[in-house]
């Protein structure tokens, strides 16, 4: 006697192997997702601190990071403008103390 076998299973070629998992595809999207929304909170805060103190380091530093943020297409996309908007800020207002005071130094005696 023969062996009886699945319907279509005969002359078909083996199938497919699996492809990547999808779980790991959408592991990935978010490790780069919480990176980028990381970045936009980093340039955020740097950006607001920058207002402050060390304003020609932390004014640069918001920008690229805002930038590489919105490259990345975060989902914080308010907060890393706000960043991007503040490390502008920081580089005005290091220009204006540059203007009034002939000096890159903060000068809050009279």
């Amino acid at each position: 006697m023969y062996k009886r076998q699945a319907p279509g299973a005969a002359g078909q070629a083996p199938a497919p192997a699996p492809g990547p998992v999808a779980g790991a595809d959408a592991a990935v999207s978010r490790a780069v997702g919480r990176e980028a929304d990381g970045l936009a909170v980093a340039s955020f805060v740097l950006g607001l601190v920058g207002l402050l103190v060390l304003n020609v380091l932390l004014g640069p530093t918001a920008i690229v990071m805002a930038l590489l943020a919105l490259a990345r297409r975060t989902r914080r996309r308010g907060r890393a403008l706000l960043g991007l908007a503040l490390g502008v800020a920081d580089l005005v207002v290091l220009a204006v103390l540059v203007t009034g005071n002939g000096a890159v130094a903060w000068d809050f005696g009279g």
